[in-house]
Protein backbone atom coordinates (compact mmCIF):
# COMPACT_ATOMS: atom_id res chain seq x y z
CA UNK A 1 0.00 0.00 0.00
CA UNK A 2 1.31 3.46 -0.77
CA UNK A 3 -0.65 5.41 1.52
CA UNK A 4 -0.41 3.74 5.20
CA UNK A 5 -2.50 6.17 6.91
CA UNK A 6 -5.35 8.69 6.13
CA UNK A 7 -2.79 11.66 7.49
CA UNK A 8 -0.06 10.43 4.72
CA UNK A 9 -3.14 10.59 2.33
CA UNK A 10 -4.24 13.89 3.26
CA UNK A 11 -0.12 14.77 2.85
CA UNK A 12 -0.42 13.24 -0.98
CA UNK A 13 -3.10 15.34 -1.74
CA UNK A 14 -2.08 18.70 -0.33
CA UNK A 15 -5.09 18.87 2.15
CA UNK A 16 -5.39 19.76 5.88
CA UNK A 17 -8.76 18.06 6.10
CA UNK A 18 -11.28 16.34 3.86
CA UNK A 19 -13.46 19.71 3.71
CA UNK A 20 -9.97 21.04 1.75
CA UNK A 21 -10.68 18.40 -1.50
CA UNK A 22 -11.54 20.60 -4.21
CA UNK A 23 -13.41 19.15 -7.18
CA UNK A 24 -9.47 19.46 -9.00
CA UNK A 25 -7.97 17.26 -6.19
CA UNK A 26 -11.00 14.73 -6.17
CA UNK A 27 -9.80 12.87 -9.41
CA UNK A 28 -6.14 11.85 -8.01
CA UNK A 29 -7.79 10.95 -4.80
CA UNK A 30 -10.14 8.68 -6.28
CA UNK A 31 -6.49 7.77 -8.18
CA UNK A 32 -4.99 7.10 -4.89
CA UNK A 33 -7.71 4.53 -3.63
CA UNK A 34 -6.94 1.37 -5.09
CA UNK A 35 -3.14 2.66 -2.64
CA UNK A 36 -5.27 2.61 0.58
CA UNK A 37 -6.32 -0.07 2.75
CA UNK A 38 -9.71 -0.84 3.89
CA UNK A 39 -9.66 0.58 7.00
CA UNK A 40 -8.66 4.06 5.97
CA UNK A 41 -11.29 4.00 2.72
CA UNK A 42 -13.84 3.55 5.70
CA UNK A 43 -12.02 6.20 8.11
CA UNK A 44 -11.93 8.53 5.16
CA UNK A 45 -15.65 7.79 4.07
CA UNK A 46 -17.48 8.44 7.46
CA UNK A 47 -15.83 11.69 7.53
CA UNK A 48 -16.56 12.22 3.93
CA UNK A 49 -20.55 11.87 3.57
CA UNK A 50 -20.80 15.04 1.65
CA UNK A 51 -19.07 13.34 -1.92
CA UNK A 52 -22.37 12.58 -3.36
CA UNK A 53 -22.78 16.99 -3.51
CA UNK A 54 -19.39 17.04 -4.41
CA UNK A 55 -19.07 14.94 -7.38
CA UNK A 56 -23.30 16.29 -8.47
CA UNK A 57 -21.61 19.55 -7.97
CA UNK A 58 -18.17 19.01 -10.11
CA UNK A 59 -20.71 17.27 -13.08
CA UNK A 60 -23.35 20.33 -12.69
CA UNK A 61 -20.16 22.43 -13.22
CA UNK A 62 -18.98 20.36 -16.23
CA UNK A 63 -22.72 20.25 -17.73
CA UNK A 64 -22.70 24.01 -17.10
CA UNK A 65 -19.41 24.93 -18.56
CA UNK A 66 -20.55 22.68 -21.88
CA UNK A 67 -23.88 24.19 -22.35
CA UNK A 68 -22.10 27.50 -22.20
CA UNK A 69 -19.66 26.53 -24.98
CA UNK A 70 -23.15 25.45 -27.09
CA UNK A 71 -24.81 28.15 -26.71
CA UNK A 72 -21.90 30.41 -27.64
CA UNK A 73 -21.17 28.06 -30.58
CA UNK A 74 -24.59 28.70 -31.53
CA UNK A 75 -24.98 31.88 -31.71
CA UNK A 76 -21.19 31.96 -33.70
CA UNK A 77 -22.48 29.54 -36.28
CA UNK A 78 -25.90 31.74 -35.96
CA UNK A 79 -24.08 34.51 -37.24
CA UNK A 80 -21.67 33.14 -39.45
CA UNK A 81 -24.64 31.31 -41.43
CA UNK A 82 -26.62 34.87 -41.49
CA UNK A 83 -23.34 36.27 -43.15
CA UNK A 84 -23.19 33.65 -45.62
CA UNK A 85 -26.62 33.90 -46.70
CA UNK A 86 -26.23 37.23 -46.74
CA UNK A 87 -23.13 37.16 -49.23
CA UNK A 88 -25.19 34.72 -51.30
CA UNK A 89 -28.13 37.01 -51.58
CA UNK A 90 -25.78 40.10 -52.94
CA UNK A 91 -24.15 37.40 -55.28
CA UNK A 92 -27.61 36.16 -56.48
CA UNK A 93 -28.48 39.83 -57.19
CA UNK A 94 -25.22 40.58 -59.12
CA UNK A 95 -25.98 37.49 -61.45
CA UNK A 96 -29.63 38.41 -61.97
CA UNK A 97 -28.24 41.26 -64.04
CA UNK A 98 -28.05 41.26 -67.62
CA UNK A 99 -25.08 43.68 -68.36
CA UNK A 100 -22.81 40.82 -67.22
CA UNK A 101 -20.34 38.90 -69.41
CA UNK A 102 -19.64 35.68 -69.81
CA UNK A 103 -16.48 36.01 -67.38
CA UNK A 104 -17.58 38.34 -64.47
CA UNK A 105 -20.37 35.47 -64.20
CA UNK A 106 -18.04 32.65 -64.34
CA UNK A 107 -16.56 34.91 -61.03
CA UNK A 108 -19.79 35.73 -59.69
CA UNK A 109 -20.22 31.38 -59.32
CA UNK A 110 -17.32 30.32 -58.51
CA UNK A 111 -17.43 33.04 -55.43
CA UNK A 112 -20.94 31.69 -54.46
CA UNK A 113 -19.63 28.35 -54.68
CA UNK A 114 -16.41 28.91 -52.67
CA UNK A 115 -19.19 30.29 -49.66
CA UNK A 116 -21.14 27.05 -49.80
CA UNK A 117 -17.98 25.20 -49.46
CA UNK A 118 -16.95 27.55 -46.47
CA UNK A 119 -20.49 27.38 -45.05
CA UNK A 120 -20.00 23.48 -44.98
CA UNK A 121 -16.61 23.39 -43.47
CA UNK A 122 -18.12 25.91 -40.98
CA UNK A 123 -20.96 23.26 -39.74
CA UNK A 124 -18.44 20.08 -40.05
CA UNK A 125 -15.68 22.27 -37.45
CA UNK A 126 -18.79 22.84 -35.49
CA UNK A 127 -20.06 19.53 -35.58
CA UNK A 128 -16.47 17.75 -34.52
CA UNK A 129 -16.49 20.65 -31.70
CA UNK A 130 -19.73 19.56 -30.26
CA UNK A 131 -18.54 16.07 -30.77
CA UNK A 132 -15.53 16.72 -28.84
CA UNK A 133 -17.41 18.68 -25.88
CA UNK A 134 -19.91 16.05 -25.45
CA UNK A 135 -17.13 13.19 -25.22
CA UNK A 136 -15.73 15.49 -21.83
CA UNK A 137 -19.16 15.98 -20.60
CA UNK A 138 -19.38 11.88 -20.81
CA UNK A 139 -15.72 11.72 -19.27
CA UNK A 140 -16.71 13.55 -16.33
CA UNK A 141 -19.96 12.22 -15.30
CA UNK A 142 -18.21 8.78 -16.07
CA UNK A 143 -15.66 9.64 -13.48
CA UNK A 144 -18.10 11.05 -10.96
CA UNK A 145 -20.13 8.09 -11.14
CA UNK A 146 -16.95 5.45 -11.22
CA UNK A 147 -15.71 7.71 -8.22
CA UNK A 148 -19.32 7.29 -6.70
CA UNK A 149 -19.03 3.40 -7.31
CA UNK A 150 -15.48 2.92 -5.68
CA UNK A 151 -16.76 4.68 -2.45
CA UNK A 152 -19.81 2.64 -2.33
CA UNK A 153 -18.23 -0.07 -2.82
CA UNK A 154 -15.59 0.16 -0.49
CA UNK A 155 -18.18 1.26 1.77
CA UNK A 156 -20.55 -2.11 1.36
CA UNK A 157 -17.15 -4.43 1.67
CA UNK A 158 -16.78 -2.26 4.94
CA UNK A 159 -19.86 -3.08 6.41
CA UNK A 160 -19.99 -6.86 4.97
CA UNK A 161 -16.51 -7.09 6.86
CA UNK A 162 -18.40 -5.91 9.93
CA UNK A 163 -21.14 -7.90 9.27
CA UNK A 164 -18.95 -11.27 9.61
CA UNK A 165 -17.83 -10.86 12.68
CA UNK A 166 -19.29 -10.07 15.68
CA UNK A 167 -22.87 -8.23 15.56
CA UNK A 168 -23.22 -4.49 17.48
CA UNK A 169 -25.74 -5.49 19.59
CA UNK A 170 -22.97 -8.25 21.20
Amino acid sequence: MDHEDEAELKRALGIRSWRNLSKEKVVRFAAAIPDVGTEVRLKIIEQFPAFKDLAKGSVDAVRQAHQSTVDANETSQDHFHRASQQQRDALKTDLDRDDLSWEQRQVLHERYRENVQQEYRKDSESKKFLEAGLRTVAVGAGAALALGAAFVGVKVLGEAKDGSGDSPGS
